[in-house]
């Protein structure tokens, strides 16, 4: 007999409700096994030693330039920045592009360089099965026939993950001493200085995985307003005319890398030091920032008092005393900067304190460290910004790096913007990711070594949810299968007691 109309709908409607929240309870699982983004990071990589000897060295010589905020630790490796791309938690896959990029030139003759190469936007791709490469944009020009040739995204490497699991990691994720051999695309680029095979520099980088996240529910709509009596307009006196007072701020930042040199000098192989942020500094990779800003500008003038905080302090040179205490050479503390501009003239200052290599010690004090030329500087979207003005080095500010450099000598350029509008927006800060989870120690090994920080928590909450869908739905299906049951028997006259 069949059943009526009326409960095959209620199955049928029953059947696609449990089904629906089955699927709901399905989608944090899915969430959790989507593709991440990278979010930041670094990519720690001195191309090959031997070539950048032969650049700036007697046969070459020529120099090389950093372009795209790039930067330099210890010397003799590039670091890049702000890293983007994807990662996939399952399968280990994972793609990051790097900003910054290095200018090579040398064999100069009559004003033009025979070699003159420019290498950027590296990105390493990787697979699940272990192999990567690092590709980059690059601008060459054959060493033999001056051709120039351009490629984007050229596999210059071939990289070794052998041995290496990248699937469920999240947080940071480093890789260390990866070894890296020159592909044919790769020699082309290098103007054919080297053959397809020859071992470059080993690499480090470390990659930002954000964890995976469930969508926020949405929000409720607000309730319409209680009807209230029109407001009355009012009308101000308009006010009487007077100078304008200078603007007053309290967000801007300051960007000043020193000079690479002296950086390189800290952590390199004779001061063997290195630096420390506080009070807000934050590392740029090719500079230092030192943020918030307070001060005032005068539209009038263009008269600046800006002071930002932060602190880096340089540490190098350590020794051991008779005593056997372990003190510092070099043991320099730049404190919240600070500019001034007047009459087209800028002044950078510092809280200089701490020892200086040639053992001169420096009481806490401010000082006048460099100057620059702010004749150009003009407000604009809400900010008075400068971008990498030129900074000249003043007597005072010699006295300070211990005689180092000069008065007169170019420092690193100078970088701020102050909001004169508290809703300007200020330039982001080059997102170098976090550190590495254990710094990389130097080795001759051919096996690279990973530290992912792997994250369970995607896989904790979905399991029950979908535990508890099933469940429901089960026992429904139960419930729907017992009714259909009684009514078949009703109409047949069968009992529901089994039979005795």
């Amino acid at each position: 007999m069949p059943l009526p109309r009326r409960l095959r709908r209620l199955a049928a409607t029953l059947v696609a409700a449990l089904a629906a929240l089955l699927l709901v309870a399905l989608l944090p699982v899915q969430a959790a096994a989507a593709e991440g983004k990278v979010a930041g990071g670094r990519l720690d990589w001195g191309i090959k030693q031997s070539f950048l000897t032969y650049v700036t060295g007697p046969i070459a010589k020529g120099s090389w330039g950093l372009t795209g905020g790039a930067a330099t630790v210890g010397g003799s490796t590039f670091r890049f920045h702000s890293a983007t791309g994807t990662y996939d938690p399952e399968t280990g896959a994972l793609t990051a592009a790097f900003s910054g990029g290095v200018h090579f030139t040398g064999h100069q003759e009559n004003g033009v360089n025979a070699l003159d190469m420019t290498i950027g936007r590296f990105t390493l791709r990787a697979g699940g099965s272990g192999g990567a490469g690092l590709y980059a944009d690059v601008t060459s020009k054959a060493k033999d026939t001056g051709k120039v040739t351009t490629a984007g995204q050229a596999r210059l490497a071939d990289l070794s993950l052998a041995g290496l699991d990248l699937r469920g990691a999240a947080g940071t994720l480093t890789l260390s001493s990866v070894p890296a051999t020159l592909t044919a695309a790769g020699a082309s680029a290098f103007g054919n200085f080297y053959t397809a095979g020859t071992a470059l520099d080993p690499l480090t980088l470390s990659v930002n995985l954000p964890a995976p996240t469930t969508p926020a529910p949405a929000a409720a709509s607000p309730a319409a307003p209680t009807p209230t009596e029109t407001p009355t307009a009012t009308v101000a006196p308009a006010p009487t005319a007077t100078a304008a007072a200078p603007a007053g701020f309290t967000a801007g930042s300051l960007d000043w890398g020193v000079r690479r040199t002296f950086r390189d000098y800290v952590t390199g192989s004779i001061a063997k030091g290195r630096w420390e942020l506080a009070d807000g500094a934050a590392d740029g990779g090719a500079f230092f920032r030192w943020t918030p800003a307070a001060g005032s500008y005068d539209a009038a003038t263009g008269a600046l008092t800006a002071s930002f905080a932060g602190t880096v302090h340089f540490t190098g040179m350590q020794s051991t005393d008779a005593q056997g205490s372990a003190g510092y050479g070099l043991d320099l503390a730049l404190a919240d900067a600070a500019v001034s501009i007047a009459d087209g003239r800028g002044t950078l200052t510092a809280e200089v304190s701490g020892r200086t290599a040639d053992g001169a010690v420096q009481q806490p004090a401010r000082v006048g460290l460099a100057t620059f030329d702010a004749g150009s500087l003009k407000p604009a979207d809400g900010l008075l910004k400068a971008v990498e003005l030129p900074l000249l080095l003043t007597e005072s500010g010699a006295k300070a790096f211990g005689g180092l450099y000069p008065a007169g000598t170019q420092m690193d350029p100078l970088s701020f913007a102050v909001a004169l509008d508290p809703a300007a927006v200020l330039p982001p800060l080059p997102d170098i990711g976090s550190a590495p989870a254990a710094p990389p120690a130097p080795t001759t090994t051919a096996a690279p070594s990973a530290a992912p920080v792997a994250s369970a928590a995607s896989s904790g909450s979905a399991a029950p949810m979908v535990a508890l869908g099933g469940a429901v739905l089960l026992a429904a299906l139960v419930a729907v299968g017992a009714l259909l049951v009684r009514r078949r028997r009703r109409a047949t006259g069968e009992s529901a007691s089994p039979q005795s």
